[in-house]
């Protein structure tokens, strides 16, 4: 029941996303659409009836958070896609329509040119045309960092020996934030800083992106160093596709290019199921146990097993923290 409570609302969001964004010019953070995905979970849980649904979607879709992506770009900070005050709104959707309130019908849902969206629902699941993301840093910067993770795995140079990195990628992409980053957001949706961090350090995990790595001088010396320019060929696979292409070249003037790249964790490029419980436990580190989150993790492995109980799994989940062994 949890996992069909979870696809269902993964599966409205994703389809109202997609709705909106063929109907509108403007790029619509995700809290525009995680509202109705929030409302549709809230409205299965508490047994909403036909009609109760629909009013939640309608002031979901009314009330939700149709703030511009690219003003986030542009100015990072921590309203990050709009994505809380969307599942607020949803909540609050699902609530009022229990208690008889009724909303504006959602017109990503019932226009008639919202039809093609909706029409095979129940048939194919956009769930599995999802994303999971190795790194801490915006969707968008990936393709890059893959691109120069795989050059630096492949010919075993150092930070240190690059002089000039080339990035080619979409036009979103080459709007993230330029510099070094002076706040955890601003590193967030940075693309130079998250290109230079791979560089340097091999990955980028939390720590990366927050407190004395802002100020790192080795890497603000590669921030320097790294050019980004936007690239038509990715701009004609965006949305349905991240992908960018770096070329490095190091002081002996050594060139290598990695060729057209796609953001790893998706459809083109999947992480393996052994990869998501490294980045689950590394973000476990600093608050659970190696011993709790180890559990956690196979409580969420067990869901997929008949007749075990989410209870179990969240008892695990919503427990005190506990890093001490």
């Amino acid at each position: 029941d949890a996992l069909k409570a979870l696809v269902v609302a993964y599966e409205v969001a994703g389809r109202a996303g997609l709705s909106l964004h063929a109907s509108v010019s403007d790029y619509h953070t995700s809290g525009a659409w995680n509202a109705l995905g929030v409302a549709a979970l809230g409205c299965r849980l508490l047994a909403a009836d036909r009609d109760q649904l629909r009013q939640a979607l309608g002031i979901a879709e009314y009330h939700g958070p149709r703030s511009q992506m690219m003003r986030e770009i542009a100015n990072p900070t921590m309203l990050h896609d709009g994505s809380g005050i969307g599942a607020l709104t949803g909540v609050m959707a699902a609530s009022l329509a229990l208690r008889g309130f009724t909303g504006a019908p959602a017109i990503t849902i019932e226009a008639p040119e919202a039809a093609g969206h909706w029409d095979d629902l129940g048939q194919v699941w956009t769930i599995e045309s999802n994303y999971i993301k190795p790194y801490p840093i915006c969707r968008w910067a990936h393709a890059a960092i893959d691109a120069v993770r795989a050059l630096r795995q492949q010919h075993g140079f150092t930070a240190d020996q690059v002089a000039e990195v080339e990035v080619r990628t979409f036009a979103e992409a080459a709007c993230l934030f330029p510099a070094m980053p002076e706040t955890t957001s601003q590193a967030q949706y940075s693309l130079a800083f998250a290109v230079a961090t791979m560089l340097r350090h091999g990955e980028i995990a939390a720590r990366h992106v927050t407190g004395d790595a802002l100020s790192d001088p080795a890497t603000a010396a590669l921030v320097a160093r790294i050019t980004v320019a936007e690239d038509t060929r990715h701009n004609a696979r965006f949305p349905e596709g991240r992908w960018s292409d770096v070329t490095i070249v190091l002081n002996d003037g050594r060139r290598f290019a990695s060729g057209d790249t796609p953001a790893r964790g998706g459809m083109e490029a999947p992480m393996s199921i052994a990869e998501v419980k490294d980045k689950f436990l590394s973000l476990c580190a600093a608050s659970l146990s190696p011993k709790r989150a180890e559990a956690i993790w196979q409580a969420g492995q067990a869901l997929l097993a008949p007749d075990v109980a989410f209870s179990h799994l969240a008892g695990l989940v919503t427990a005190p923290a506990d890093n001490n062994g």
